[in-house]
């Protein structure tokens, strides 16, 4: 009796193997391309001024065998309170491997940071917020000139972020030009002359960022995906004490306005979900996972929404 058990349960593991091993694949959802090519500190500002060009670099991530003549781009923001971090930063260089596996191209980029203190000062941190959409859609510009050299499909631009990346992605595509000026108190004449101007992009992926204001989510029609842990006191996904409009707030409003969204909560996690966040330490492998589960929500999203092929 025991062997015909055992024989059974051998039978049983073999074909469950078997199917999972015939489970369909797909580029743009699953992880396609096991090695990935890197190239760093290029710059999507070359007429910066010296003492700016830090600010202007990215670091491009490519399957490596893709052979696409136009594959979609992600564009990944750091976190840091708009004081710190880069594109070199654990999370942007996980997120940045993880979709180019599954066959994105991925810019990180780096972006003008505060001198003086944001972090404690919400007026400054609205004022750098200000300078930092200038600058991603400086970038957005730049890939869209060069969409031949990286074989960028102009049509599927997504810009992602952690905190204040996320913050980026959001006010880049529903604030204009004028309405965060008049937000931030910046007075930009450059950027003034295209009052209007929003970032035209396929979606945002927003993890743990918010919107400055809710009402700017009536200008535009941008796809968003977000991700938060419950108990992030950082930025509050429900309530605007920060001064910010967090995930869960979007995504009601969103909601409403028929705005195609997601939201996956990690029931409590906080800010960049860990468990206690604090910025001066490093996020060990159980973050790493949260933020593995996280791409795989948002690449689900996008590979339904994108590439109309849903499971």
């Amino acid at each position: 009796m025991y062997k015909y058990t055992l024989s059974i349960f051998i039978i049983i593991a073999v074909a469950c193997n078997l199917r999972a091993q015939n489970q369909p694949i797909y580029q743009y959802k699953d992880h396609v391309f096991p090695n990935i090519d890197i190239a760093e500190n290029l710059t999507y500002n070359p007429a910066a001024k010296p003492a700016d060009a830090i600010s202007y670099l990215f670091d491009l991530y490519q399957p490596k065998g893709d052979h696409a003549a136009a594959r979609p781009l992600i564009i990944w923001m750091h976190g840091g309170g708009f004081k710190y971090g880069s594109k070199a930063d654990k999370g942007i260089k996980i997120w940045s491997n993880d979709f180019a596996e599954r066959g994105y191209v991925c810019a990180a980029i780096n972006y003008r940071l505060s001198k003086n203190n944001p972090v404690f000062h919400f007026d400054e941190l609205q004022k750098s917020c200000y300078y930092a959409v200038q600058d991603v859609k400086t970038a957005i510009a730049y890939f869209k000139k060069h969409r031949a050299e990286y074989h960028i499909d102009t049509n599927k631009i997504i810009l992602a972020g952690n905190s204040a990346g996320g913050i980026i992605a959001l006010q880049a595509a529903y604030s204009s030009n004028a309405e965060l000026s008049r937000r931030t108190g910046v007075v930009d004449s450059t950027a003034l002359l295209k009052p209007d101007d929003r970032a035209k992009i396929a979606g945002i992926i927003n993890f743990w960022g918010g919107i400055l204001d809710i009402r700017w989510l009536k200008n535009a029609r941008v796809p968003i995906v977000s991700v938060y842990g419950s108990h992030d006191r950082i930025l509050n996904p429900i309530q605007a004490d920060t001064g910010m409009y967090g995930s869960i707030t979007i995504h009601h409003r969103a909601d409403d306005l028929h705005i195609k969204n997601s939201v996956k909560v990690f029931e409590g996690f906080g800010h960049e979900l860990q468990r206690h966040f604090n910025p001066l330490f490093d996020a060990g492998k159980p973050t790493q996972k949260r933020w593995l589960e996280a791409a795989q929500f948002a690449s689900v999203f996008y590979y339904e929404l994108l590439f109309n092929k849903p499971e």
